[in-house]
């Protein structure tokens, strides 16, 4: 079976950082063959795309609310991706979920091709 299990979370002042982690385990679970998002979902809001990274380290943004203020970044030894999470608007709080998505053609950002998924972990940002 596989877990994703998300941490960093918290609340934090506008304009501050904090760095996201979600750790995957499984035994049939190839974490490197793997392309990793991070997703957040707002109060009364749909789920959104934030980042995601492929095997091979190519990353895509959602470049309208983050690019430029979000990094992500994965270790495979570690199983893990990050977010790192600079300069944060009152706008950014939301729940924030990874996935994962087996090698496959398409684009890194359709949600629907995720087929594995975090339980979240609620990011605020106060003004």
């Amino acid at each position: 079976q596989v877990q994703l299990v998300e941490s960093g979370g918290g609340l934090v002042q506008a304009g501050g950082s904090l760095r996201l982690s979600c750790v995957v385990s499984g035994h049939t679970f190839t974490f490197r063959t793997y392309t990793m998002g991070w997703f957040r979902q707002a109060p009364g809001k749909e789920r959104e795309f934030v980042a995601a990274i492929n095997w091979s380290g190519s990353i895509e943004y959602d470049v309208d609310s983050v690019k430029g203020r979000f990094t992500i970044s994965r270790d495979d030894a570690k199983n893990t991706v990050y977010l790192q999470m600079n300069s944060l608007k009152p706008e950014d709080t939301a729940v924030y979920y990874c996935a994962a998505r087996p090698p496959r053609d398409g684009s890194m950002l359709n949600i629907g091709t995720y087929e594995y998924w975090g339980q979240g972990t609620r990011v605020t940002v106060s003004s």
